[in-house]
């Protein structure tokens, strides 16, 4: 992973300020999600996609998401989520039923082993994005994130 210090200033060039922090965003963002990809692997078995599935469903417990929301907020294609839904069915992760009074809908929600492996893997997850950031996160990142939401900034600032 790039050190910090070596990625480029907060000045974006020929690029608005608001869009080189979000490119500095997604930058940190891919690094996070590219330690995580192997821990989540390790951990849950289940590939990096499927475990956004499982981390959007875990956030809403106890309810069952419909697949055309669960595409929306992931930003995914529905067919594609149709294949990764299938596969944590199959490995007794989800459950899918019928939505009660609309025949084309899908609900889907997760099961008693999928929150279990979330529990068990969540300390490694965690620690492991914590890790992450430390590591690809410098000034000039912070400054971008800082830039690009200036109202959440002085929002968290402190007194």
């Amino acid at each position: 992973m790039a050190d910090p210090s070596e990625c480029p200033a907060a000045s974006g060039g020929l690029l608005p300020p608001e869009l080189h922090a979000w490119m500095l965003m997604r930058a940190v963002t891919g690094a996070v999600e590219q330690e995580l990809r192997s821990v989540v692997k390790e951990r849950l078995d289940v590939s990096h996609d499927e475990f956004l599935v499982l981390s959007l469903l875990a956030a809403h417990p106890g309810q069952a998401l419909r697949m055309t929301r669960i595409a929306e907020l992931l930003g995914r294609p529905k067919t594609r989520l149709t294949y990764q839904i299938a596969c944590l069915q199959h490995v007794g992760l989800v459950n899918r039923r019928s939505v009660c009074g609309d025949k084309r809908g899908i609900e889907v929600a997760l099961t008693e082993k999928a929150r279990r492996l979330l529990e068990e893997a969540s300390e490694a997850l965690a620690e492991t994005v914590k890790e992450a950031l430390g590591r690809s996160m410098g000034p000039a990142q912070c400054k971008a994130v800082s830039a690009l939401m200036p109202d959440l900034a002085a929002e968290k600032a402190p007194e």
